[in-house]
């Protein structure tokens, strides 16, 4: 009889360690205003899809974004669009599911390198 007792508590602890480590796993990864660079995903990227889609690289890892289309920033296929550039971006959302979901994208103007004045 306590044999038996003992073999419900070790299943049931296996099933809650199983539950919390699936949980875990599933955890978002929240993002507070961050610069990272944005492009397109398939174009400059190479993340896998078809057509042209926005995405962020953050600290080295590329995911496409919910919440903002690669046309709110102009046309991507311009000599500066995002499907032949990479430009920068401060961002705030979350990492769901390897997507990142946009609450905010600001674009961060880049310095153009000036010509030396010729005398």
């Amino acid at each position: 009889m306590i044999n038996n007792s003992w073999k419900k508590i070790g299943a049931f602890t296996m099933l809650a360690f199983f539950f919390i480590t699936a949980k875990a796993q599933t955890k978002t990864n929240k993002i507070e205003k961050k610069e990272v660079e944005i492009a397109c995903g398939e174009c400059m990227f190479k993340l896998p899809g078809k057509g042209c889609d926005l995405a962020v690289r953050i600290d080295g890892i590329a995911y496409f974004v919910d919440g903002r289309s690669i046309h709110d920033f102009g046309d991507a296929h311009a000599d500066n669009g995002f499907c032949n550039a990479i430009g920068k971006a401060v961002v705030t959302g979350e990492i769901v599911d390897n997507r990142f979901k946009a609450q905010s994208v600001q674009l961060v103007e880049t310095k153009k390198a000036q010509k030396p004045k010729s005398n």
